[in-house]
């Protein structure tokens, strides 16, 4: 929005008005704000400035409700980003997690704005759910006089791009509100669109700026908490910490099918630190050759330069229906644009990336052209697997290969094979912290704990028992565990083992599914102990699920509906419902994937 110039009566010179001018409209409000509260913080210490700013001071404020629904907590950040810099521009500014609020208390509000984000093929994030329902169903109320706005993340490589901040941004509107701006949807590089968005919207809702008190003259808020706000991490993937790889061990027997890494990372960055149930980010760089491919392709193959900046910094994997809508743009290839039908497009995108899109469709480009359809390469999330307490100064990961061949070609994951074959000891690698509040252990240690995991999610739970132990806990700990067989997969036996003699974790139930002729996973280990499980659960247990949402996820809520239902005669949907007061209440807690 473009503010008006300074008048032409304005008591500068004119190179100083023109200067001015120029710093006005490129600046955004909180440097606006903080330029006031600078200048009126002089005026004060010079004695001039008291009465401007009490008439700061008794401006009403603008109230503001900013809601999320997050998922790995990327709009959860910015929705408490947009809180300090409301605060500072006359906003009386509340956040608002979607899992703690009912529809029926949107009618309350006169301004909100939405942060959320898609998770899977289009769905909303697990705490968002049951608000998502019920905006959605007929009894969601009228919203008439409520002011509003949709920021709106995703991921392009998923068909359903944006589709629960699409949806919610169009019911919103059907039911009253008003849409002062435009929904933004952003991709996986959404940080200065974000940001950008943000400062647009909140001009809107407070057009009124309100100085700061004349006695601060600048507050640095990375790394401090306020109130109920969760303290930003230090490193982020803007910013990251520089590691060094100490340690990458097969955890899998040489019978094996599986290749799981143990990583060890060492960090010397000042102030890196993280909680368990959190993730670490690594920046990740793909395979070379796959990058020469990209190359080779689109007949660049002799442009060193552009492969080295493809193999460190670009997306080179991802076909996703903006790419194939980039290239036949571009191209103005005919047979690219029919792809973009859903149908035609699932089928050839199928088990394919983005070089074969470009070698089964070949055209000569530029390097700015080829580089002008990427994305920035994404950082991968990880579950830590480790205490930083019983390990200072490092971070552990469990990383589980990926690899497979489809349409003549052998592929890999970008990440897990960057470690599995082109990382060694003494090689470096960017990682940040993504903080999980919403998994973590119970602030009471005497609290017995339930954790249920296959594969690499045991990782937290390696995490959680030495934190237990370094804090002197005392809580009961159960841990389920799952993988293909006991011999060459039993993630971190001996460790386990240990644990179990030293009595930090109580006790453990494994499922190995290709050790007898019928399949025995986790949920089935789950229902065999369903009285034990109700026993700690009536001890006050907390209950944490860790691995793919798709299949062992799925199953095991389904399983602890029904463990939950047994002693109310089997009425699933009360066993339902006490799961979700069980999530409410923070003791049932999901890190899926």
């Amino acid at each position: 929005m473009a503010l008006p110039p300074l008048p032409k009566n304005a008591p500068f010179s004119a190179e100083d008005v023109a200067f001015l001018n120029q710093l006005v409209q490129r600046s955004t409000p909180l440097q606006r704000s903080w330029l006031s509260g600078f200048l009126a913080g002089l005026d004060a210490a010079q004695g001039g400035g008291a009465a401007a700013v009490q008439a700061v001071a008794q401006r009403p404020r603008v109230p503001l409700t900013l809601l999320y629904g997050s998922e790995s907590g990327n709009a959860e950040a910015l929705a408490y980003k947009a809180k300090k810099i409301a605060t500072k521009l006359n906003c009386d500014a509340k956040v608002v997690d979607m899992g703690d609020i009912d529809v029926a208390a949107l009618a309350k509000f006169k301004n909100l704005a939405v942060y959320v984000s898609t998770w899977g093929e289009g769905d909303p994030p697990q705490r968002a759910v049951d608000f998502y329902k019920d905006l959605m169903s007929d009894a969601a109320p009228r919203l008439d006089g409520v002011r509003y706005a949709v920021l709106s993340l995703g991921d392009t490589a998923y068909v359903n791009f944006c589709e629960t901040g699409k949806k919610i941004d169009a019911r919103l509107s059907e039911l009253g509100a008003t849409r002062i701006h435009d929904r933004i949807d952003l991709d996986l590089d959404f940080a200065k669109q974000a940001a950008a968005w943000t400062d647009a919207l909140l001009e809107k809702f407070s057009p009124a700026v309100a100085a700061p008190s004349a006695t601060v003259v600048h507050v640095d808020f990375k790394g401090v908490a306020a109130d109920d706000e969760p303290a930003e991490p230090l490193y982020t993937a803007e910013d990251p910490a520089e590691a060094e790889v100490s340690a990458i061990v097969n955890l899998n027997g040489s019978g094996s099918t599986r290749e799981t890494y143990h990583v060890e990372l060492a960090v010397e960055a000042e102030g890196f630190t993280y909680e368990p149930g959190a993730a670490i980010g690594v920046l990740p760089e793909n395979d070379p050759a796959l990058a020469a491919d990209v190359a080779r392709a689109v007949g660049l193959d002799g442009d060193a330069s552009l492969v080295l900046k493809m193999a460190k910094g670009y997306d080179i994997t991802t076909l996703s229906r903006a790419t194939v809508d980039a290239y036949a743009k571009l191209t103005g290839r005919t047979d690219v644009a029919k792809l973009m039908d859903a149908e035609a497009l699932a089928k050839f995108s199928a088990d394919r990336q983005l070089v074969d899109l470009l070698a089964t469709y070949p055209e000569k480009l530029t390097a700015e052209q080829l580089l002008g359809l990427l994305r920035p390469l994404p950082g991968r999330l990880y579950s830590v697997a480790s205490s930083i307490t019983a390990h200072p100064g490092e971070a552990h990961l469990l990383i589980g290969a990926v690899r497979w061949a489809s349409h003549g070609k052998t592929r890999g994951g970008v990440a897990s094979t960057y470690f599995a074959d082109r990382r060694k000891v003494g090689d470096k690698v960017r990682i940040y912290v993504k903080p999980n509040r919403h998994y973590a252990l119970p602030a009471d240690g005497n609290r017995p704990i339930i954790m249920i995991g296959a594969g690499t999610g045991v990782a937290p739970y390696r995490g959680f028992i030495e934190e237990r132990v370094e804090a002197g806990a005392t809580g009961k700990s159960w841990l389920f565990f799952g993988e293909r067989n006991y011999t060459n997969d039993f993630l971190y036996q001996l460790e386990w083992q240990e644990h179990l003699a030293s009595g930090a974790l109580s006790k453990i139930d494994v499922a190995f599914s290709r050790d007898q002729p019928e399949k025995i996973y986790v949920q089935h280990r789950l229902w065999e102990q369903r009285t034990g499980i109700l026993a700690w659960l009536d001890e006050g247990a907390h209950l944490y699920v860790c691995g793919d949402e798709k299949g062992m996820a799925k199953d095991v809520d389904s399983t602890l509906v029904r463990i939950l239902a047994e002693p109310l005669k089997g009425d699933e949907d009360a066993g339902r419902a006490k799961l979700k007061e069980l999530t409410k209440a923070g003791r049932y807690q999901r890190d899926v994937y």
